[in-house]
């Protein structure tokens, strides 16, 4: 008896070493490219995606859209197929970002730049057009804005656009746009409220720390909604909500032309002409970001990155300027191509 109790349990034993095997074989393959990252790059990355599951032998990689700080999130958590082979972004990396990444052991990363997008302040066709300038935008969305007197900070008292200027549409003030977690939001915050708030100086005078918070902060009672990472979705709403503005990247407006219209900012309108000469006051680089350690475990992350960097697709007629994509200048798509052939790793332990 005790004879066939030890052989029953040798069998047991075998067969739950030869399941965990297996589980963890299981785990230790993954046959497609993971991708995570920006709501504007997702849409140039899905059509590269897209194109090259049509064209190679390889998987159609998976995107999901997160948002450019979400996307380094699960980007940095570590290496291995249980994290993303790339994220996209809609911003540079941020030192945090970079400092999360070396505690979790990724060191290794090539930094893709690969093309330009404005970011836009639209409505629906149909409505008065605005012609705003980075002041406007600022006393219109700061949660605290200088008083009447210019000496003082108060909270934002302004209800409508025409109670800033008297030359902007009698309508309420109410702007849809991305949450923190957006590298949209991050640009708009860099390139539209801080330099409309230092043209006051009742900012300008206070301590750093408190500058930064005014200049940073939007407003929390109705004015400005925080409609999420899709940019599809806030175009919707716009059509929806006519007195409404939304904040999202030219890409969505050059592919919604028939819906929406986009508002000058500072004398200038948001034109694929204009962002490429940059002329077009709120324009920001878009990345990808991929670890070097993945390249060869997981298969077809070298020629995905080819396809993306193929004259075909970011070139100045490649099908990403299709969709709305402002190709860098040659010399710089040269210096990044480069970069990418040679998997030179971008500095991420500083």
């Amino acid at each position: 008896m005790n004879r066939r109790f030890a052989w029953f349990s040798a069998c047991v034993c075998f067969l739950g070493t030869v399941s965990l095997i297996q589980l963890t074989q299981a785990q230790a393959v993954r046959d497609y490219i993971s991708i995570v990252g920006s709501s504007t790059v997702y849409p140039f990355s899905t059509v590269v995606a897209e194109r090259f599951g049509r064209t190679t032998a390889f998987k159609t990689p998976k995107i999901e859209s997160t948002g450019s700080g979400g996307g380094f999130k699960l980007f940095c958590s570590g290496v291995g197929v249980q994290s993303p082979d790339i994220t996209n972004s809609s911003r540079r990396v941020s030192q945090s970002e970079i400092d999360e990444c070396a505690r979790n052991g990724v060191r290794e990363v090539v930094e893709v730049k690969i093309g330009y997008d404005g970011i836009v302040l639209a409505n629906v066709k149909g409505a008065p057009s605005y012609e705003l300038t980075r002041e406007h935008i600022f006393l219109a969305l700061a949660k605290n804005v200088p008083d009447s007197g210019g000496n003082s900070l108060v909270p934002n008292p302004y209800r409508s656009w025409a109670e800033i200027d008297p030359a902007l549409p009698d309508m309420s003030i109410e702007v849809l746009g991305p949450p923190p977690t957006s590298g949209t939001r991050d640009a708009f915050v860099e390139l539209v409220m801080e330099v409309g708030c230092e043209a006051f100086p009742a900012i300008e005078s206070l301590a750093d720390d408190a500058r930064t918070a005014a200049c940073h902060t939007l407003r929390e009672d109705g004015a400005f909604i925080e409609a999420g990472e899709n940019d599809n979705l806030i175009v919707q709403k716009l059509e929806a909500n006519p007195t409404a503005l939304g904040i999202f990247g030219y890409s969505f407006l050059d592919q919604n032309q028939d819906k929406v219209q986009g508002s000058f900012i500072d004398g200038v309108a948001p034109l694929f002409e204009s962002i490429a000469d940059g002329s077009y006051p709120v324009s920001r680089p878009l990345y990808s970001y991929v670890k070097t350690t993945h390249v060869g475990e997981i298969p077809g992350i070298e020629e995905f990155l080819a396809e993306l960097t193929s004259d075909a697709a970011w070139g100045d007629f490649g099908y990403l300027t299709d969709r709305g994509l402002i190709p860098l200048p040659e010399s710089e798509r040269q210096m990044v191509l480069n970069a990418v052939q040679g998997l030179e790793n971008v500095n991420l332990a500083q």
